[in-house]
């Protein structure tokens, strides 16, 4: 009997080596292609990418980190190429699945399946994963977009955090009579103006009337989306913004809110990863207050991965993704860049107060957003955007806009 289970222990380790030994085989080159250019997210990328290198010793893993919105432009020419990265990071819903339509990504069901990520992951995440029942997207990590405010200041004028449209704009009087901005937004580049017009017409219209118009069903005309408008020209000439946004980046904006000059900032929680140290410890957030709909949908834009069709090591890409699956690849990125995971096997105590309420926001919501410019057709999101930078500076002209824009929705989603 104890020379069967010897010999028993023996071939179980003698497996356990063979699959040691198949899984540091992993050699060549993997090409990793990265937007998290900001330093908390470039940091965690870089620790990432390192505790899978100390995996596998024999692979030469090469990591690019490229600035943002360069990224954002650059990604179609390389995924073009015959040579484009193994593994690239890539953001969920319309943006994701334009590269499917254009065969452009590899089909990653199997990865889901054997990694058990169908029953692992929760609905929200498999809905921006997959389509036309296949998996091509990794979904990594999110973050919830809020009204990101200064608690200072915020306690010093005995503020508290407003859960109503009306209790909203009381905040905002009460900041203008002691002189300070109640919000401060970039809109060089366009896409923080499209936060708040999602925030708007989900309050206002609802989740389901949001998934509506961002298929480009929906008239630029109707009368609901013509209420957004009306209610965001309020506040534009209510002077609830600071001045000349489109003259500054969205980090360069956040000066606003470091010289106490400004209290809030519509945003998504990666603030923090462009705030000073002083500035973050002071931040805190409020769900967008309710309007005609109640606040329990929200945009959490989910970031992941997906992988070339002409990836050069797809043996290294996979295991890559695999172990961006799991409890290792997903922690660092809880306890030091404070986004929430999809690997609900994270443990609780991983996250910090903020992002823990995140996370239950998140679980609990009725409908989650990508955001515009990922749950739109991107050139026409892209249109779109250019024509909310318009309004902020003409909020009058607001039916001649719409209706300009109805023609390019019509150009674009009936023709």
């Amino acid at each position: 009997m104890k020379k069967i289970i010897i010999f028993t222990l023996a071939f179980c380790l003698l497996l356990s080596f063979g699959v040691a030994v198949e899984a540091d085989s992993l050699d060549g080159e993997l090409i990793i292609d990265a937007y998290t250019s900001d330093p908390a997210p470039r940091a965690a990328m870089n620790e990432m990418v390192e505790t899978f290198q100390e995996m596998h010793p024999d692979l030469d893993i090469e990591l690019n980190i490229t600035a943002h919105e360069d990224f954002k432009h650059a990604i179609r020419t390389w995924l073009a190429s015959d040579t484009p990265p193994d593994v690239f990071t890539w953001f969920a819903g319309e943006r994701a699945e334009y590269f499917v339509r254009n065969n452009l990504i590899r089909d990653i069901t199997h990865i889901w399946e054997e990694e058990g990520l169908f029953d692992l992951y929760a609905e929200g995440y498999q809905r921006e994963s997959i389509f036309d029942d296949k998996a091509y997207f990794l979904p990594h990590q999110t973050y919830i977009w809020g009204v990101f405010y200064n608690q200072e200041i915020f306690a010093d004028l005995g503020l508290e955090e407003p859960e109503t449209w009306d209790e909203l704009i009381e905040v905002n009087e009460t900041l203008k009579e002691n002189d300070i901005t109640p919000f401060t937004i970039g809109s060089r580049y366009e896409w923080t103006t499209a936060g708040w017009f999602d925030h708007l017409n989900i309050r206002i219209n609802g989740f389901d009337f949001h998934q509506e118009f961002v298929t480009g069903e929906v008239p630029m005309t109707d009368d609901r989306v013509v209420k957004v408008f009306e209610k965001w020209k309020e506040l534009i000439e209510s002077d609830y913004f600071i001045e000349y946004p489109a003259s500054y980046s969205w980090h360069e904006a956040l000066e606003y809110m470091e010289d106490d000059e400004a209290a809030m900032y519509l945003m998504g929680s990666f603030i923090h990863d462009s705030a000073t140290d002083e500035l973050s410890e002071k931040l805190s957030f409020f769900p967008f207050p309710a309007i005609e709909k109640s606040p329990t949908a929200v945009e959490a834009p989910i970031d992941g991965y997906m992988m070339p069709v002409h990836a050069q090591n797809v043996e290294a890409g996979e295991e890559f993704l695999r172990f961006a699956a799991s409890v290792e690849g997903q922690q660092n990125w809880v306890e030091d860049v404070g986004r929430v995971v999809p690997n609900p096997n994270v443990p609780e105590e991983s996250y910090d107060e903020e992002t823990l309420r995140e996370r239950e926001l998140i679980d609990g919501a009725e409908g989650i957003a990508q955001f515009l410019d990922r749950d739109m057709e991107e050139d026409f999101a892209i249109t779109m955007m250019g024509y909310l930078v318009e309004f902020w500076e003409n909020p009058e002209h607001y039916m001649d806009i719409l209706e300009r824009l109805e023609d390019e929705r019509q150009f674009h989603f009936e023709q």
